[in-house]
């Protein structure tokens, strides 16, 4: 199972409560990019409009410029998700939630197919970030002090 895209910040700026898993609707060359790892989830986040759910803002960019067919691309068009009613109903009822989001965490295979994964986060406070960067910074030191003993 390759991972094509991560999105690192949502990991730092957000606690997931829950992880979903989803297939996405893309145009071949978009699948071909995506495994040359052209894709970009940085600040991508999913809505629920309707009965159907949306990857906005993810960046995948054209696999060949020159060769485009369609000069009229556009690399940040709303993607698709394809999760079943159930899930839907729960995305939903957890968007409409005040202080929660849906934020889109990798794009990997699985077999043939490539899926997102994201989940139902809430935004962490800047102390919650300033913790885990003192956190992160001991654990360096600790790791240097024995390296050199």
């Amino acid at each position: 199972m390759a991972t094509f895209a991560d999105n690192k910040k949502a990991r730092f700026d957000y606690e997931f409560l829950e992880t979903f898993e989803a297939g996405i609707s893309l145009f071949g060359h978009e699948v071909k990019s995506v495994r040359a790892n052209r894709a970009d989830l940085t600040g991508a986040y999913v809505v629920v409009r309707g009965k159907e759910a949306f990857l906005v803002n993810a960046t995948i960019q054209p696999y060949q410029i020159a060769n485009m067919q369609e000069k009229s691309y556009d690399p940040d068009r709303l993607r698709k998700l394809l999760l079943s009613k159930k899930e839907l109903g729960i995305l939903e009822k957890e968007e409409n939630k005040k202080g929660l989001t849906l934020v889109p965490i990798s794009l990997y295979n699985k077999g043939r197919n490539i899926k997102l994964s994201f989940a139902i986060a809430r935004g962490k406070k800047q102390t919650d970030k300033r913790e885990k960067i003192k956190e992160r910074d001991s654990k360096r030191d600790i790791a240097r002090t024995l390296k050199n003993q």
